[in-house]
């Protein structure tokens, strides 16, 4: 059985469709929804998202931070970012994974030193589904 899915992100309608299962990492650890899941909210955290499509076949993606809504209708997420693994830029996740960790190592002031973790936790994200992605060959 399929529910209805969404995922926003500011710039644009990244998701919209029947899925059989959505499977993502909450605050909690990770979380499989599927039709009927019970009505709920939650924080999403940075990394890897699985979709299981209508036909069965799972597609990996990477998102970013945001907060999930279940509702008896659809299941909702608004994410900062989200990335199918095909399209992440693996130069640039590298690039920022340095930066981050070159900013991390510099001591800086409590508000930087996040934005730093937050961009680490960005790109180690990306690279990660970049690799699950590649390796399926």
């Amino acid at each position: 059985m399929t529910f209805h899915f969404e995922i926003h992100t500011p710039s644009h309608l990244f998701f919209n469709g029947e899925v059989l299962s959505v499977v993502l990492t909450i605050a909690d650890g990770d979380m499989e929804i599927q039709a009927g899941h019970c009505i709920c909210t939650a924080p999403v955290k940075t990394g890897l998202l699985r979709i299981k499509n209508d036909e069965g076949v799972w597609k990996l993606a990477f998102i970013a931070e945001g907060i999930l809504e279940v509702t008896g209708h659809k299941t909702v997420i608004l994410s900062e970012a989200a990335e199918w693994g095909n399209e992440i830029d693996r130069d640039r996740a590298l690039k920022a994974r340095d930066d981050a960790l070159e900013m991390l190592g510099k001591g800086l002031m409590k508000f930087e030193t996040e934005s730093a973790s937050a961009s680490l936790k960005r790109a180690e994200g990306r690279l990660k589904v970049w690799e699950m992605e590649n390796k399926k060959d």
